[in-house]
């Protein structure tokens, strides 16, 4: 398609935004009343702008690419619509009707969880499934046994399928309906171009192609060459001449100047004063850096959990609904999908380093990503630790927060080498057409004298974070973590709620933490900080977040007896004149002392 036809495009849509009325319902845009129903369950009664001009063009079996920032409701853009149309289908097929294809497996988990919440929801008769490329042959061939209507999984996994004979494309030719490319402009960039292509070369020409994106970049042009057709191109800048900013405005954005070796002192500051509003996500770039966090927080009494590739599907999974259910309020994410790109570059370059590396490091999983799409729930606070090598990352890092309008801030720790990053991230933004809404600001609740009063104590502690210990505390998680993945499996399926028991945040540490390093002395804080900190704990109480999840439920938990045999009571069986035998002997026991006091 030319440029003037999709600029024209471009303008039709947003003249359709335009003239309809932001209070759209559901109904309005066609929607089926059972998927109206199912998310009112949901308590989700309008439709945001991206789903009132997307759901009625699919509907209508347009092709559309849709941009839309993070938190829009683009998953639901396109699966409501999708349900909607398989919802008449009928008779047999010999391959799924809709394929949805996303960059990471966190994300195909969490649209497989929507989609199958809405189906239960409508119930109907619709079979769902997900595919991983880690699944071995016999399993694909099961989950592919019927067909399934709808298949959610990485495109590496497609590739796969076809060498084992599991999906035959002749048959894809045949069924295959809607291809749906979920965070399109992260596919290419995590190297699936070649599972894409073997995909398209079997894609019928009259299956409707829909790419969803928070952002707009050369991937993305690319994937629309390569698979669709005139397509519509929903921008979506303006709604009532409101500007749709890439990061919104419900979300501050602040930065701290210090020096590389300072930024877990600042860290401290931030999380041990109370400066920050929980729950916090805490981005690093490198697993070890992930650690050395969570080994230092630790020495403050300051529990968190470090979710990476490292660790097994199962445990990040249950890690991110631990966080999400506000069981511990402090997760340490590493975004190291830009880091590992590099690294992968060199190595390539040098096949001797890549053998030793290959030897020396645990396997990565090379689907796992965090940044994207996760759907994190009520996350307050997102840290950047270690800035982001490129203003896509932190766009996508700030995303977290936020989501669905609601209100967030993220804070940027920068030392002198990131400040070329900031400077771009601050470009990009277009700080200089308004700097009210758009510019990061300096962070004004941290004074220097709160920072210097806790240097003494964070210097100290980071000196015991070693290298060493960073070894040893992440080859210990990563046990901790298969076990309870891999052996445990199969007793969590049969008795699913012993699976609260685990904690990801678990003490790595057999040292005690040491008592003054637990709470920090009134006399250390100045007066500016104690009243910043007691604004934060006060919209904490106001919002209902005070007591953690975990600690509410073992207060209700709590008994005098938590042996089962102790809660049965056996009723007593009486004698002739209404005694029990423990009563006679009482009566007995007292008459003989009373004999006895009179005759002494």
């Amino acid at each position: 398609m030319d440029k003037a036809m999709e600029k024209s495009l471009q303008g039709e849509d947003r003249r359709s935004v335009d003239e309809e009325q932001e209070d759209l319902s559901f109904e309005e845009i066609g929607l089926d009343p059972r998927l109206i129903r199912a998310l009112s369950k949901k308590n989700i009664q309008q439709a945001t702008p991206i789903q009132r001009v997307a759901i009625p063009l699919i509907l209508e079996g347009k092709d559309v690419v849709a941009r839309a920032k993070t938190g829009s409701g683009k998953t639901f853009a396109y699966l409501l619509p999708l349900l909607q149309k398989l919802f008449s289908e009928s008779g047999p097929k010999a391959a799924p009707s809709a394929f949805i294809l996303v960059p990471t497996r966190e994300l195909c988990q969490q649209v497989f969880a929507e989609a199958l919440s809405l189906i239960e929801s409508c119930r109907v008769n619709l079979k769902i499934v997900q595919l991983t490329s880690s699944m071995a042959p016999s399993d694909l061939r099961t989950a592919l046994s019927g067909p399934p209507d709808i298949l959610i999984s990485t495109p590496g996994c497609i590739p796969k399928c076809f060498s084992t004979g599991v999906l035959q494309p002749a048959s894809i030719g045949e069924a295959l309906q809607i291809l749906v490319l979920d965070e399109a402009d992260l596919l290419l960039s995590y190297g699936y171009e070649d599972d894409l292509r073997a995909l398209t070369s079997h894609i019928p020409r009259r299956c409707q192609c829909l790419l969803m994106s928070a952002t707009s970049s050369a991937d993305v042009d690319k994937l629309k060459k390569l698979i669709l057709h005139n397509p519509f191109i929903l921008t979506l800048p303006e709604v009532k001449d409101v500007k749709d900013d890439v990061i919104p405005k419900n979300v501050q954005q602040f930065w701290i100047s210090c020096s590389a070796r300072d930024k877990l002192l600042y860290l401290l500051s931030l999380l041990k004063l109370d400066l920050v509003q929980k729950k916090v996500l805490i981005f690093t770039n490198t697993i070890d850096m992930g650690f050395r966090l969570r080994l230092f927080l630790e020495k403050f009494a300051i529990r968190s959990a470090v979710l990476n590739a490292e660790l097994p599907q199962n445990s990040r999974l249950h890690m991110l609904e631990e966080f999400n259910a506000g069981l511990f309020d402090y997760l340490v994410a590493t975004d190291d999908s830009e880091v590992k790109e590099k690294e992968q570059a060199k190595v390539e370059n040098n096949s001797e380093r890549k053998k030793s590396r290959k030897r020396s490091k645990a396997k990565l999983d090379s689907e796992f990503g965090v940044v994207r799409g996760i759907d994190f729930k009520n996350v307050h606070t997102v840290i950047n630790f270690e800035m982001p090598l490129s203003v896509a990352g932190y766009v996508h890092r700030i995303g977290r927060t936020g989501r669905a309008y609601n209100s967030g801030s993220s804070i940027s720790l920068v030392s002198s080498d990131e400040m070329e990053i900031l400077e771009e991230i601050k470009s990009f933004l277009g700080e200089d057409e308004n700097k009210e809404s758009k510019s990061i600001l300096p962070f004004p609740l941290l004074t220097e004298n709160a920072v210097e009063s806790l240097r003494y104590r964070a210097e100290d502690v980071a000196k015991s974070v070693t290298k060493v210990a960073i070894r040893e505390s992440r080859a210990q998680d990563l046990r901790n973590e298969i076990l309870n993945s891999e052996k445990l499996k199969a007793h969590f399926d049969a008795n699913p709620k012993d699976l609260d028991l685990l904690k990801h945040d678990k003490i790595l540490t057999n040292k005690p933490i040491a008592p003054h390093l637990r709470d920090v002395p009134e006399y250390l804080i100045d007066a500016k900080t104690r009243e910043a900190s007691k604004a934060i704990k006060l919209a904490r109480a106001a919002m209902g977040q005070d007591t953690p999840a975990r600690k509410k439920g073992l207060r209700k938990k709590s008994g005098k007896s938590r042996d089962p045999l102790k809660t049965f009571t056996a009723e007593k069986r009486k004698g002739p004149g209404g005694k029990t035998k423990a009563d006679k002997k009482e009566s007995g026991n007292n008459a003989h002392k009373h004999k006895k006091g009179r005759t002494t």
